[in-house]
């Protein structure tokens, strides 16, 4: 692999536009990373998580969970701070790093995963209306479906509109939906009674497993809670100061932790275990509702719809920026790229919306619940990450960027924290997924080619071609694995 195809010339060309200065400023970062965390994920914890892990076991999943995305967030800020030059968060970091086909990688399973997850918001978002609105229940009916894809092209709209409008209303939104939540904690807090939440610590009468089981078994719920952290780094040619971009995640990151943690942990002194864990979703009304009577349920669900609609438009302005900046590059089709006369790219916009329109009417006929549409998307955007923590890991043991005299420990320690963690992540997310994941990296190679052609570039490198035998092995396994019925989506 060549330093040429490694480090791409830094003037304008058909592989790295221009740079202009951002209009983004810390709040519309931060914001961008909390409404991109804070969706659907805090208000369904409860019985998740009680499902999964009792007490004890919980408290070790969330201290390796703790330690490992914070390590991710300062490998963020440290990338924004060695690596200024690089746009795209996970896209431009492993393509910086490893090349231009693990950057396709990095951004395609980060645009499959983000359009995924958004279908999965809406699905949850009519269920949270059947509440008040009975044709809505289940969140897949005609009904629902055809209200969704009315809320889905409301968001287009504004999208088309420009980033900057929309993500002043995001920052908005993000304000609004953190209220409930931290009414619940105070609600909660006062209702905690020790008693109920010793009662069974390491889920010795639950039939959970063992303890490394129940850890397991919470990690991917986790994650999906935590993705957005890296919200900040994918708008960093938009940011209006790059020393924003890593200021941005680590704030976001901490402020979202200690609401997961309140939210988590305190709902265990409120029922039994076993209790919560059959609650409905959002299982957070259910327990207000024990706590303070019906309109807890219809306080919290109003919450949640309001935390919805802004974590779709936090992740429609995500899924297509990370499409803007490869097309742009290079290494997706340039029409991708293209932009309106507002600064949105609309072509993006429409295929990612079109894509999220076509899963919604599968919803229809399918029976994936919402827990199965955020486990393949979560699945997806671990690789993303393991590209981002490994690229740290390279640039602090190589040297590059780092003055003669800089202490590198820091960020290699940092780095092999982070990286051991995605792998972790990788592996307890199960093997289904990262075939499932094989056949999307598939088809979208087909568009990787088409743009490399656009440009006239070398397509593959020699490594590179032994990363696409991988993929197509894993599509291979992926497909026999759905016609068989081992692997399912």
């Amino acid at each position: 692999m060549t330093q040429q195809m490694v480090r791409p010339p830094s003037g304008p060309s058909p592989e790295q536009p221009s740079r202009a200065a951002g209009t983004l400023a810390l709040p519309a970062l931060v914001a961008l990373v909390v409404g991109s965390m804070i969706g659907s994920g805090i208000f369904a914890l409860p019985s998740q998580m009680a499902g999964s892990a009792a007490p004890g076991p919980l408290l070790i999943g969330w201290l390796i969970t703790g330690v490992g995305m914070l390590m991710l967030a300062f490998v963020f800020q440290t990338l924004s701070r060695r690596k200024p030059e690089v746009d795209g968060g996970v896209y431009g970091y492993a393509r910086a790093g490893f090349g231009n086909y693990l950057g396709f990688t990095s951004a395609w399973g980060y645009w499959i995963s983000a359009w995924i997850g958004n279908v999965g918001y809406l699905v949850l978002l009519m269920s949270t209306l059947g509440y008040f609105i009975p044709a809505f229940e289940g969140g897949n009916t005609v009904a629902a479906v055809a209200f969704a894809s009315v809320v889905l092209w409301v968001l287009h709209w504004l999208t088309t509109r420009g980033v900057h409008n929309a993500a002043f209303v995001n920052t908005l939104v993000t304000i609004a939906k953190i209220v409930p939540i931290v009414t619940f904690i105070a609600i909660a807090a006062v209702g905690f009674k020790a008693g109920i939440f010793t009662a069974d610590v390491w889920g010795d009468n639950q039939g959970l497993g063992t303890t490394l089981d129940q850890v397991k078994n919470m990690m991917l719920v986790t994650v999906w809670v935590f993705i957005g952290i890296e919200g900040a780094s994918v708008y960093s040619q938009r940011a209006a100061k790059r020393s924003d971009v890593g200021r941005a995640t680590v704030i976001g990151f901490v402020g979202v932790l200690g609401l997961l943690l309140a939210v988590n942990l305190l709902s265990y002194g409120l029922m039994s275990q076993a209790k919560i864990a059959g609650l409905d979703d959002p299982s957070m009304a259910g327990l207000m509702r024990h706590e303070v009577g019906a309109w807890g349920t219809g306080f919290i669900s109003a919450g949640l719809a309001i935390s919805l609609l802004g974590a779709l438009l936090s992740w429609v302005l995500l899924c297509v920026e990370i499409l803007r900046l490869p097309a742009q590059e290079g290494v997706l089709p340039r029409q991708l790229g293209a932009e309106n006369r507002y600064g949105a790219p609309s072509n993006a916009l429409w295929l990612t919306n079109g894509c999220v329109q076509l899963m919604l009417l599968w919803t229809l006929v399918n029976d994936s619940t919402y827990t199965d549409l955020i486990y393949l998307a979560t699945s997806l955007i671990l690789l993303p990450y393991l590209w981002s923590a490994l690229y740290q890991v390279k640039l602090a043991f190589t040297g590059e960027t780092y003055g003669q005299h800089d202490n590198r420990t820091r960020d290699i320690v940092i780095g092999m924290v982070a990286l051991a963690y995605a792998v972790w992540l990788v592996y307890a997310g199960g093997w289904e997924y990262v075939l499932v994941a094989g056949i999307f990296y598939l088809v979208g190679t087909a568009l990787y080619v088409w743009a490399r052609t656009q440009v006239r570039a070398e397509i593959f490198t020699a490594a590179e071609r032994l990363v696409v035998a991988v993929v197509v092995a894993l599509s291979i396994a992926g497909v026999i694995g759905l016609v068989q019925g081992f692997v399912s989506i």
